[in-house]
């Protein structure tokens, strides 16, 4: 049997491992890039303003893919410009280009990852650290990246959330002092969250800061 059939580089090998690709395309979506991050911060100010269903999901899944694609922009530029292109005009095989591709994503998702989680997965996996971070196998950076991104999330959905808080303890107190025990107070309380949100021009902070905290 021709070895040559199980070579990557051979063409029904680059078809499957293309389609392959798009099939986990979500998935790199949500681990390769800053996607988590976005979509968590966002649906956690949505739990805080009150709104269960405003903006709807697509909205806020819209919007993060956006932003995600806005963030993401230099890296795409970098691996359109190193790999997707020249194979694209045939001048290096599809293993050349996903060995390509790594570089400049694995770069992006080092600069967001904190050492302390590299750190446990080389632990856990039993690898020594390599002399150079990029030089880390993607196995560790991706799982790393992925727990680093959901840290941050966190701690951003935090600070979204003391703001919303205030309003509405101050509106139960209010509520409670003039025996208003029947009303839900999210009802009293949403009013005014949303019009401290529009007056301090919320959307514009959130989605800067989302942005910038990737710079």
């Amino acid at each position: 049997m021709n070895n040559n059939v199980f070579n990557i580089d051979h063409p029904l090998i680059s078809m499957f491992v293309l389609i392959s690709f798009l099939s986990v395309l979500p998935s790199m979506l949500v681990m390769f890039t800053s996607f988590t991050r976005v979509v968590i911060v966002l649906s956690f100010l949505r739990q805080a303003m009150g709104g269960q269903q405003i903006p709807p999901n697509v909205v806020v899944i819209g919007l993060s893919i956006f932003i995600t694609l806005f963030v993401m922009t230099p890296t795409l530029d970098v691996v359109a410009k190193e790999s997707f292109t020249p194979l694209m005009d045939k001048k290096i095989t599809i293993g050349e280009a996903l060995r390509r591709a790594e570089q400049p994503v694995k770069s992006f998702m080092l600069k967001q990852t904190r050492e302390k989680d590299v750190a446990l997965f080389l632990r856990l996996a039993k690898v020594d650290a390599p002399e150079k971070p990029m030089d880390l196998p993607i196995k560790i950076v991706v799982p790393a990246f992925a727990i680093s991104e959901l840290k941050t999330a966190f701690e951003m959905g935090f600070l979204l959330y003391l703001p919303f808080i205030i309003i509405d303890m101050v509106v139960a107190s209010v509520m409670l002092s003039m025996g208003m025990m029947m009303v839900p107070p999210v009802m009293i309380s949403l009013p005014f969250k949303l019009l401290l949100f529009v007056l301090v021009d919320g959307w514009n902070l959130v989605v800067g800061t989302l942005v910038r905290s990737f710079q």
